[in-house]
């Protein structure tokens, strides 16, 4: 698949494990189940992490598109 427009590239990432960066400086990883125009996303088996290390387990999460400054392949 080609990656020619931002949402290509999330597409190719949908069902794989990513890491998702906030403004707050707080970072998720988890699989990418779902995401919108606005990168509103849906993560599964998420968890929060601080400074690589595993917080806490928080399964399915949604995080709102306005407070990601980053999504990467984990």
């Amino acid at each position: 698949m080609e990656v020619s427009r931002p949402l290509d590239a999330l597409n190719k990432a949908r069902g794989k494990k990513v890491i998702v960066e906030l403004k707050n400086g707080k970072q998720f990883t988890g699989n990418l189940k779902a995401f919108d125009i606005h990168i509103n996303v849906v993560l599964e088996e998420a968890e929060e992490r601080e400074d690589g290390e595993l917080k806490r387990k928080l399964g399915v999460i949604f995080i709102r598109g306005d407070t990601i400054i980053l999504i990467s392949p984990a």
